[in-house]
């Protein structure tokens, strides 16, 4: 029984420390409410997303227009056409399905895109599969944020953000 039990206890301690660790320089943050439901397992791919409350139009996932003052967009929707997006501050999120922290992250923009601050762009990035913008910008664990100026130059790189809010108090 023993035995089992310290098996249990370190895998789970290898499944936390390899999901979302924060750098010396982000504030270590706990997760706040996840939406109730898994509104999309898989961040790349299109989706239906929910709908905010604010008047004006923001950009979703799936490149639908939505309520809400910043956008929330797929890394193809950046690259088709990063000029849209040139006036606001563009925040790369590399995430992965498998990530437990990336899911509340995504679970809490999606499920309130209104909270998006005006100016806001957070494009979702494929952490297993976008491995050059990995190495281009030094991202070595899952749940980490980039800043990029219009030209990909980085401005400020982070982890553990879980709201919009959060990853807006981070920029530059």
């Amino acid at each position: 029984m023993y035995a089992k039990t310290a098996l249990l206890a370190a895998t789970l301690t290898l499944a936390v420390a390899g999901c979302g660790s924060t750098s010396a320089d982000a504030p270590v943050t706990s997760p706040t409410a996840v939406a109730s439901e898994d509104v999309a397992s898989s961040p790349t791919s299109a989706s239906s997303v929910e709908s905010g409350t604010s008047g004006e139009a923001a950009t979703s996932l799936s490149g639908q227009t939505t309520s809400g003052p910043g956008s929330y967009i797929t890394l193809a929707d950046y690259d088709g056409d990063r000029e849209a997006f040139a006036a606001t501050d563009v925040v790369l999120f590399f995430n992965a399905d498998w990530c437990s922290t990336c899911k509340v992250a995504r679970d809490n923009i999606q499920a309130d895109l209104a909270s998006i601050p005006a100016g806001l762009t957070i494009v979702v990035v494929d952490f297993d599969t976008a491995t050059e913008l990995r190495e281009k910008y030094g991202v070595t664990v899952q749940h980490t944020f980039v800043q990029v100026d219009a030209d990909g130059n980085q401005l400020a790189k982070w982890s553990g953000s879980v709201t919009a809010d959060e990853i807006a108090q981070n920029t530059v």
